[in-house]
């Protein structure tokens, strides 16, 4: 049986989410067993980049409205520049991360999604990582920020970018495998 056999992983995202920080780790957790759910702001397909070139469309299965974090074991949030900045303007969006860290799941963020994490309010004294620009926008908002390839809380995985996606995929594995966190709360 593989770690995450019986898990269900949700990947929150939206146009100008980073191709390889969705795709790497949804083909490691999806090998790893679980069933994975792509989850965009209105249920339609979401453009990826490769850096600054169009990527490729990505089919999502719902629209954030549609589901709860109740029916997921984890969350994955793909970086880009654009695609964290247009999630965090979304209500729904952010409660659905929220209702993560309220239920004590496990959440990944990579490169700048920890945008999406301050704006959700809970990166408060956990030790996190990003993508170097943001690393102010983490400190002012309370989080102790370490350069690390991979930094993992109590079920917070962070990593900086896309060079760190075989740490940040394996970490994901890890934690997700682990289920609650009692520290991963609002």
């Amino acid at each position: 049986m593989s770690k995450l056999t019986g898990k269900s992983v949700a990947v929150l995202a939206t146009h100008g989410f980073e191709q390889s920080e969705l795709s790497e780790p949804v083909e490691a957790v999806r090998k790893a067993g679980a069933l994975v759910h792509i989850i965009s702001l209105d249920g339609k397909p979401i453009q990826g980049m490769n850096h600054d070139e169009k990527g490729e469309m990505v089919d999502a299965n719902n629209a954030v409205s549609d589901v709860s974090a109740q029916d997921y074991d984890g969350l994955i949030l793909p970086g880009g520049v654009a695609n964290p900045d247009s999630l965090r303007m979304s209500c729904e969006a952010m409660q659905f991360v929220r209702d993560f860290f309220s239920k004590h799941k496990p959440v990944a963020a990579i490169c700048h999604a920890p945008w999406t994490l301050i704006e959700a309010n809970v990166v408060k004294n956990r030790n996190v990582t990003s993508f170097p620009s943001i690393k102010t926008d983490l400190l002012n908002a309370g989080a102790l920020w370490d350069d690390q390839e991979v930094v993992i809380d109590q079920g917070l995985i962070t990593s900086r970018n896309p060079d760190d996606l075989p740490a940040f995929c394996q970490a994901i594995i890890d934690e997700f495998s682990k289920g609650e966190q009692a520290r991963q709360t609002v």
